[in-house]
C-alpha cells in the first residue's frame, strides 16, 4: 500500500508525488526505497481528497516533502493546504525551488496564506556546480530559476529559507550564505546523513 502520510516528530510529511525536475547525485530515491522507516515509492498518486481524509484523524502541522517534488502537484498542494490552515495547522514545504518554472507562472503569489515557510535546498554555490550535482531538466538555468522563486517567496513575505548540506566547502558555504542573504532568505547548513 502506497504511503502518502509519513511522521517524524509531531509533524505530517506529505508524499504527493514521486516525479521531480533534478536527478540529484545525493538523492536518496537512487539507493533507498524511504524515509525514517517508510517506504515512499508509490504506484499511484493521491488525490487532496485522499490526504485529507487521512489528516483528519491526525490534525498536526504538515510539511510537503516526499520522494518527488511536491509542488509539481500544485492543485493538490494548495487543496491540502487551506484545510491544514483551516484547522490551524503550520505549513511548510521542502522544495528544489522549480515550481514557477515548471508551472510557467508565478506560483510563490498562490502560496500567500496557504504556505507558512519555504525551505528550499540551494545545494551547491553557482550554477555549473549546481548542474553537476542535481541534473536538472533546466540545465544550468534551473539555478536561476531556484533564486528566482526563493526572492519571490521572501517578496511576498512566505518565511523563507535556502540550505546546503556539510559536503560542500567552507568557501562555497560561505558563498552560499552570501546567497542567502542577497535573496532575503535565512540560510541553514544541514548535516549529512549517510
Amino acid at each position: 500500500m502506497d504511503t502518502y502520510i509519513y511522521k517524524i516528530g509531531n509533524q505530517n510529511y506529505i508524499n504527493l508525488t514521486n516525479r521531480c525536475t533534478n536527478d540529484c547525485e545525493f538523492c536518496v530515491r537512487r539507493t533507498e526505497k524511504g524515509v525514517a522507516g517508510y517506504d515512499l515509492w508509490m504506484e499511484r498518486e493521491p488525490s487532496a481528497q485522499e490526504i485529507i481524509r487521512l489528516l483528519e484523524k491526525d490534525k498536526t502541522d504538515v510539511v510537503f516533502c516526499g520522494y518527488g517534488e511536491p509542488t509539481i502537484k500544485i492543485d493538490e498542494l494548495k487543496e491540502i493546504a487551506a484545510y491544514v490552515k483551516g484547522y490551524g495547522g503550520h505549513t511548510r514545504i521542502n522544495t528544489n525551488g522549480h515550481a514557477s518554472a515548471y508551472h510557467g507562472r508565478d506560483i510563490a503569489k498562490e502560496l500567500v496564506g496557504l504556505i507558512d515557510e519555504v525551505s528550499i535546498s540551494l545545494n551547491e554555490a553557482d550554477a555549473k556546480k549546481y548542474e553537476a550535482v542535481v541534473h536538472s531538466r533546466y540545465g544550468e538555468d534551473g539555478f536561476r530559476y531556484m533564486l528566482d522563486f526563493a526572492r519571490d517567496c521572501v517578496r511576498y513575505g512566505i518565511k523563507t529559507t535556502l540550505s546546503v548540506v556539510d559536503v560542500i566547502s567552507p568557501e562555497d558555504i560561505e558563498t552560499c550564505r552570501k546567497i542567502a542573504e542577497d535573496v532575503g532568505a535565512h540560510f541553514r547548513v544541514r548535516n549529512y546523513i549517510a
